[in-house]
């Protein structure tokens, strides 16, 4: 009997790993964060309308807020039940990373005490095959699938800034009170000390290796917004260093066809970082699927209007256009266009010698 058993678990494994590697082309990914399972998630309806290739999860997928892996395994449960949910997960590719309410603990960095119970967790109800290096890596969570031939083969980087992210710096008690409430901004502020980073060495090292991979469109997910700055609270920013090696990176590789996607906010809104000599970045951040904020911070890099109800992101890719292109949406829960950018291709590479 235990032979048997063994044989399906390989065979399911096997399945899952193929399905990883889908070989034909794709034309939709559709994305979000921050789902509730204590309350109704409708705008599963309208995603499923909607028949996305693959959903990608970004974090704060289920709201768990404990130490206790118990309450944890529950509310995924409570996620693993809702009707949506479980079409949504029959009829497409599910990939998924966390943020800080899955991974632990609302803020949680690398000191949260039941990491690895959480991994063990996250790990199972997301069908991750049991060979993965994602159980025991170095790091965390990160990951990368890749999909479609050469000419459409789409990366999509997720990335873990949980599990090795040094603490938060925060502003004084009266700088929040009497300046930061004011101007709708959270308590945190640049963390400049020596050795301070959001992610582990190991992670850089594999990030910088797949970007060197082959790819037509790169997409490179984080829980957390990547280009926002000035909000005050969670985002890349807060770790000047690890954002400035990014950019760098990005830049040393002459990284193409890239664009950024992230959740965490409770509200949804585009991003665009013009750099010197290079094309600008573009970051979508849809969240959530169910909470919503109405005190949207400030971003001195957004582009266009924000959008705090329950929302998701659309990734369209319009392969056989003259000019290949892919448009990304964020849409309400009834599937209504609220926000929308397209951007071609040949307009996502550099123009000039690097230098």
């Amino acid at each position: 009997m235990k032979s048997v058993f063994f044989v399906l678990i390989s065979l399911l494994s096997l399945a899952t790993t193929v399905a990883q590697e889908k070989t034909g082309a794709i034309h939709r990914i559709i994305f979000g964060s921050c789902a509730n399972q204590e309350v109704d998630q409708p705008i599963w309806d309208a995603i499923n309308a909607d028949n996305p290739d693959v959903m990608v999860m970004l974090g704060d997928n289920i709201y768990g807020d404990s130490e206790n892996p118990a309450d944890l395994d529950a509310k995924y449960q409570k996620l693993a039940a809702k009707p949506g949910f479980v079409k949504m997960r029959g009829q497409s590719q599910l990939v998924a990373v966390w943020d800080d309410h899955d991974y632990g603990m609302n803020d949680s960095g690398k000191s949260y005490p039941a990491k690895n119970e959480s991994r063990k967790l996250f790990l199972s109800f997301f069908n991750e095959p049991v060979h993965s290096p994602r159980w025991d890596q170095e790091g965390g969570i990160y990951t990368s699938y890749y999909w479609g031939e050469t000419g459409q083969r789409i990366q999509l980087l997720l990335i873990d800034t949980r599990w090795d992210r040094d603490d938060l710096k925060t502003v004084s008690r009266s700088e929040y009170d009497n300046s930061r409430v004011k101007a709708q901004m959270g308590p945190y502020q640049p963390n400049f000390d020596v050795g301070a980073h959001m992610i582990s060495e190991a992670q850089w090292k594999w990030l910088e290796s797949e970007l060197q991979k082959p790819a037509d469109v790169r997409i490179f997910g984080s829980g957390i917004q990547t280009l926002s700055n000035y909000s005050g609270w969670e985002c890349w920013a807060n770790f000047p260093e690890d954002q400035d090696r990014l950019f760098s990176i990005l830049k040393k590789h002459r990284v193409e066809n890239l664009i950024l996607i992230s959740g965490d906010t409770h509200w949804a809104e585009a991003s665009r970082l013009d750099r010197k000599n290079a094309y600008p970045l573009w970051e979508f951040t849809s969240s959530g699927l169910t909470q919503e904020w109405e005190q949207v911070s400030p971003n001195a890099n957004r582009i266009g209007p924000t959008f705090w109800h329950a929302n998701y992101g659309v990734v369209d890719f319009y392969w056989e256009a003259t000019h290949p292109m892919i448009t990304i949406s964020i849409k309400n829960k009834r599937g209504e266009i609220q926000i929308q950018n397209s951007l071609r291709l040949e307009d996502l590479k550099y123009s000039i010698p690097n230098n």
